[in-house]
């Protein structure tokens, strides 16, 4: 059997946050949620979450993981302290603990199915992964044979000079036999600089444990600040850019540009440079998107092409142009052929096959058909102030510069409605449609209103 806590109790004062640092975002999802994710591949029997700082914001956050396990660690005595709370709760217990650090994030699935193997195969009481740093401040010294046998974990702080010059570090990921664990738990002290309980004292305290080193150093990198978390999302962004640079995706200046991991390019897709990708966006072969565009959560089919362009839970077929300046909303869905050009915002409306609105435009809660145009300064005014109406369009019109169609409305096919006009009434098939007032010209205006 196999139990995972994950310690996230502290409250990361140095990232200057209101946010407990485990909630803090890192390509689009929280710390703990990746660390959460590196273990859905071991089918735990348990997995348990150590909190304390603003315990009830995290819970909150995770309260859609039904399976997770909270455990109060107050207060928050060092980590050692954390694991003693784990005593009442797994009495019965009987298996591993696989203990995880809550803000370190880059964590891989292969690395923690290594540390269980190796644990199990050495028959070993506990194993924990290493890492050799070639800067290891900060982090605690492992001392060890040249067999991986390890005699004891000196955290920096207490280290003496010549310990410090260690740079085998301590990953802070273990596997424990908890049935060994459990009975030493109760005997830790707080004999070191912090007055903290480590869990890093348990390992000179059992008869036998080993170390792993990790193949990528990057793996464990722990975030205590914000300059370590930007270090970590430009690791797993260049991870992403080049997975998809070797999968037919052209980057014109990947470095300005960001990646979701729920992103799927096609064939031949060129980025251009300050494009970014925020959740699950699909895009299709020979698309080209930017330069300056932001797309989150959307659908993109082949041949699209966007420029400039905010396009947020849309979904656009294939040899679609957009932009430069345009703002596809959520619940927009634009078919084949169709351009949505400068400045044209389009919110919750079908836009059929061959449809072109090319300048100025608002379309909101709208039904268009096949090749219709929309001029210069068309709006569909939709909302009354309580209510959102549906404005209809059938196939082949046209609306003139500068429309109002007040919804609900109904306009037919091959309709024509004249710049300017203002309607708020049905049109039927064919018709010409103009909704003016009255214009009326005022004779030598400008001889009457200088002699005043």
């Amino acid at each position: 059997m196999l139990a995972v806590a994950i310690l996230a109790a502290g409250k990361g004062t140095r990232m200057k946050s209101q946010l407990p640092k485990v909630l803090q975002s890192l390509a689009g999802k929280s710390l703990i949620e990746r660390v959460l994710a590196s273990v859905n591949g071991l089918k735990p029997d348990r997995v348990l979450l150590i909190v304390g700082h603003q315990a009830e914001l995290i819970k909150e956050k995770l309260c859609h993981i039904p399976e997770l396990e909270f455990i109060n660690q107050v207060p928050q005595k060092g980590t050692g302290h954390a694991i003693q709370q784990l005593i009442p709760v797994l009495k019965d217990f009987e298996g591993e603990l696989l203990v995880l650090n809550g803000d370190v994030p880059l964590l891989s699935k292969t690395t923690i199915a290594r540390l269980i193997h190796q644990h199990r195969t050495s028959k070993v009481e506990a194993t924990f992964l290493s890492a050799t740093l070639s800067s290891p401040e900060g982090y605690g010294r492992v001392f060890a044979d040249e067999l991986g046998n390890v005699s004891e974990i000196i955290e920096d702080r207490d280290c003496n000079h010549e310990q410090k010059d260690n740079k085998l570090t301590n990953a802070g990921v273990y596997v424990y036999n908890w049935e060994k664990l459990k009975h030493i738990l109760p005997k830790l002290t707080n004999k070191n600089e912090q007055n903290e309980l480590y869990i890093t004292d348990t390992i000179k305290m059992l008869d036998k444990c080993m170390h792993l080193q990790v193949v990528d150093p990057e793996e464990v990198s722990g975030i205590n600040n914000r300059q370590q978390l930007s270090c970590c999302e430009e690791i797993i962004q260049q991870k992403l850019r080049d997975f998809w640079m070797l999968n037919g995706v052209t980057f014109i200046d990947e470095n300005s540009c960001t990646l979701s991991e729920e992103c799927e390019f096609g064939n031949d897709v060129i980025i251009e440079p300050q494009t970014h990708f925020r959740g699950r966006c699909q895009v299709g072969n020979n698309c080209t998107i930017g330069p300056g565009s932001l797309l989150k959560n959307c659908v993109l089919g082949n041949f699209v092409k966007v420029m400039f362009s905010v396009i947020n839970d849309a979904k656009v077929g294939n040899n679609v142009e957009i932009g430069p300046y345009s703002h596809l909303r959520p619940k927009a869905l634009i078919n084949d052929e169709c351009k949505i050009g400068n400045f044209v915002e389009v919110k919750k409306s079908f836009i059929g096959q061959g449809t072109k609105i090319n300048h100025l435009s608002y379309i909101g809660d709208a039904d268009l058909g096949k090749n219709v145009n929309i001029g210069a300064g068309t709006i569909t005014a939709n909302y009354d102030g309580k209510y959102k109406h549906l404005t209809k369009i059938g196939n082949n019109s046209n609306t003139g510069a500068n429309s109002v169609l007040v919804a609900p409305i109904v306009l037919g096919a091959d309709i024509t409605v004249g710049a300017g006009s203002t309607l708020t009434k049905d049109v039927p098939n064919g018709s010409l449609a103009i909704g003016r007032a009255k214009q009326f010209n005022k004779e030598d205006w400008e001889i009457k209103k200088n002699t005043n």
